[in-house]
Formats: C-alpha cells, sequence, structure tokens
C-alpha cells in the first residue's frame, strides 16, 4: 500500500508543471476574457452580449462563421470518406504516401496557404484563367463566402482523412463476408452494419473539423486582408484597433466563439464515449 501511495504522489507532483502551465494560459486568459466581456462603460453586466446580438452587423458575422465552417466540414468530411475508405483498397506503400502527404497538408494553412490559393484562384489565377479560356467558368471570386468554403474545405479534408482512416478498422472483413454468405448485398451491409458502426466517428470528425474551421484565423485574415466578416476577424479588428479599439466587445464574441466551439467540445466528448460503447 506504500508503494502504490508513493506512486500516487508521485504522479502528482509530476502533474504540478502542467497544472501550473495549464492555468497560467488557458484558464487564466479565458477568466480574463470572461471577466472584460462582462464590463462596459456604464459598468458591468451583459451589455455587451445584448449589443452583439442585436447588432446586424455582428449576427452577419456569426452567420457566416457557422455556415462556412459548417460547410466546409460537410464538405471536406464526405471527401474524406471516400479517401479514408480508398486507402484500405490501394497497396500499402501508397497508403502510407498518401497518410504522410496528408498530415503534412493538413499543418499547410495561414499565409502560405492564402498565397497559395490567390496564384490559383485568384481574379488572374492560373486555375482561373484556364477555366475561363475553357468556357467552364465566367467568372469566379475567391474572395466571396464560396471562396472562403473551397479554402477551408481544402484544410478540412487531409484532417479528415487522418482522423476517419483508423475508424475504419472497426469494420471487420468477416462482418462482410457473413452479410454476403446470408444474401445481403453491399447496400444492405452498409445500411444495416458499416453506417451504424462508423456513424459516432464519423459525427466525432464533423464536429472536430466544425470546431476547427471556427477558430481559423490566419488564412481568412492572409486572404481577405480582415475585410471578410467572420468572428476571428471581428475580434482581431477590435483587439488591434484599426478602425476601433473595443476590448471588451472583443471580449464578448470572443466568449461568443467559445461558447460555440465549447457546445461542439460537448458533442464531440458525448460521441467519443458512444463509440467507445458501441465498440465493446
Amino acid at each position: 500500500m506504500s508503494s502504490q501511495r508513493r506512486g500516487k504522489r508521485l504522479g502528482l507532483l509530476c502533474l504540478v508543471p502542467f497544472a501550473l502551465f495549464f492555468i497560467a494560459f488557458q484558464i487564466a486568459p479565458l477568466a480574463w476574457v470572461a471577466i472584460n466581456s462582462l464590463y462596459t462603460d456604464a459598468g458591468w453586466g451583459v451589455d455587451n452580449f445584448i449589443k452583439a446580438f442585436n447588432s446586424r452587423f455582428y449576427r452577419q458575422a456569426m452567420q457566416y462563421s457557422l455556415e462556412i465552417s459548417f460547410w466546409s466540414s460537410l464538405i471536406g468530411i464526405l471527401i474524406a470518406i471516400l479517401g479514408s475508405y480508398s486507402l484500405r483498397k490501394v497497396p500499402s506503400r501508397l497508403r502510407d504516401f498518401v497518410s504522410a502527404f496528408a498530415n503534412m497538408t493538413s499543418n499547410f494553412s495561414g499565409v502560405p496557404l492564402a498565397f497559395a490559393f490567390i496564384i490559383l484562384l485568384g481574379f488572374n489565377g492560373a486555375l482561373t484563367l484556364i477555366l475561363k479560356q475553357a468556357g467552364i467558368i465566367d467568372d469566379f471570386n475567391l474572395y466571396s463566402k464560396t471562396g472562403l468554403i473551397i479554402l477551408y474545405t481544402y484544410f478540412q479534408i487531409p484532417l479528415g482523412v487522418l482522423l476517419l482512416y483508423p475508424a475504419f478498422d472497426a469494420l471487420r472483413e468477416d462482418w462482410r463476408e457473413s452479410a454476403s454468405l446470408l444474401g445481403a448485398s453491399t447496400w444492405d451491409f452498409w445500411r444495416h452494419i458499416g453506417i451504424p458502426v462508423l456513424t459516432p466517428a464519423l459525427l466525432g470528425t464533423f464536429v472536430i473539423l466544425l470546431a476547427n474551421a471556427l477558430g481559423a484565423y490566419a488564412t481568412v485574415y492572409a486572404l481577405t486582408t480582415g475585410n471578410f466578416n467572420v468572428l476571428p476577424i471581428r475580434i482581431a479588428a477590435m483587439v488591434a484597433g484599426d478602425i476601433t479599439l473595443d476590448p471588451n466587445m472583443a471580449s464578448a464574441l470572443a466568449m461568443i466563439l467559445v461558447g460555440m466551439m465549447t457546445l461542439v467540445t460537448i458533442v464531440h466528448q458525448w460521441l467519443l464515449k458512444r463509440s467507445y460503447h458501441v465498440s465493446r
């Protein structure tokens, strides 16, 4: 018993540096933002939140953030599903190469990604000019909501592949063989076995992609120089004071964004627990 107690005490002692780091760089800044979100020139209250939800401009920022995040996550996960499933059918060398490439491109974001898309799909981008000359498109605006959805989808796909690829391990080959022997078609197998088994992982991956897109800042700022109305851009503009300096309103918008991401995280944790119980 004494050795077990010493082991527990040693484990708790090893957690102290992490706990201090977590409090200093996670809890304390979040608490500071939460406190400042409740302060106005008139005193303490929820006036900043009321102003944010009553303002058409800020509501548009929330709407655009949610729309871009939702559609980029949905398109990204659909492509990632096809890619992850296809990786199970290719040779191991190609599979390892694609996995390594997905791992690399999942971290390709910010200014380099924005610059690459400007070269390819900007008003005078190489791919834009080729598609115009071929008569496929008349015009394309990379700096619009549609353009941002395409841009966000790019960095959602490799992350989705990395998260979904291990999930297909849950589908055992003998299940497919047993279903086939019992007369089930391929559609029957996916409808009654494959999709139900993968559903928790699919939904969990989707909410992770949603949270990843909600917090994206560097790429959209580099692409639009802060002229597109999404929550991260609005928060940064009020903190930097390029036009107006209002850190308290920025804190309120940050807490709204934190609330969105917290809801996504709670759903994600619930889905992880459900996936664990299903796998057992």
